[in-house]
């Protein structure tokens, strides 16, 4: 792929002179960042540092495996490909290997990693790795957490893409997944 950075790029660049935390969550930690760019200006910007997560996106012939599952930011139930938080010392792959086992019972028998993502690099330090999966086996019951609640539901591929961001489809990070998908299938 052709690198679109050149050399007079590197004055875009700022150094970070010191970090502070200032809150810790359960699932992430707030930081004010005080940065300086090249030519002296300074200012201090607020990221959230959370743990890496994946999401895995399982096609069942010309179906997805789909999660339906509640989400507190939106107060609504959201349709979803599975996935999940990686685990302290886990690799992303391990991971999404557990997450779709633990939330639909089935197994991959194979993964590609179709690429990784920052949700928003203006506020977020994290990434979410992306995973695609036509060889599935069903294996096993959900093995969910304590607060996870979630149905499983097969939808076919062009229901899925026209679902996207209507209101049973809302999280933006499946829309980022589907596109790999859809790129994916183009280079093959």
């Amino acid at each position: 792929m052709k690198t679109y950075f050149t050399k007079s790029d590197e004055a875009l660049k700022w150094k970070e002179e010191k970090c502070t935390n200032l809150l810790n969550t359960a699932v992430f930690e707030v930081t004010q960042r005080s940065n300086k760019a090249h030519n002296g200006t300074e200012g201090k910007y607020i990221v959230l540092n959370a743990k890496d997560w994946v999401i895995v996106i399982p096609s069942i012939k010309d179906d997805f495996l789909m999660v339906k599952q509640w989400r507190h930011g939106e107060k609504k139930l959201s349709i979803e490909f599975p996935g999940g938080v990686i685990d302290e010392g886990e690799d992303p792959e391990h991971a999404a290997y557990r997450e779709l086992k633990e939330e639909t019972g089935y197994c991959a028998n194979n993964l590609i990693k179709l690429g990784s993502f920052n949700p928003n690099p203006a506020l977020f330090s994290n990434h979410v790795h992306i995973f695609y999966s036509d060889s599935l086996s069903k294996t096993d019951a959900q093995k969910l957490d304590a607060d996870e609640f979630i149905n499983c539901i097969t939808i076919s591929h062009k229901e899925v893409l026209n679902g996207m961001g209507t209101e049973e489809f809302p999280h933006a990070l499946m829309g980022t997944a589907l596109t790999l998908y859809y790129k994916y299938l183009a280079s093959r």
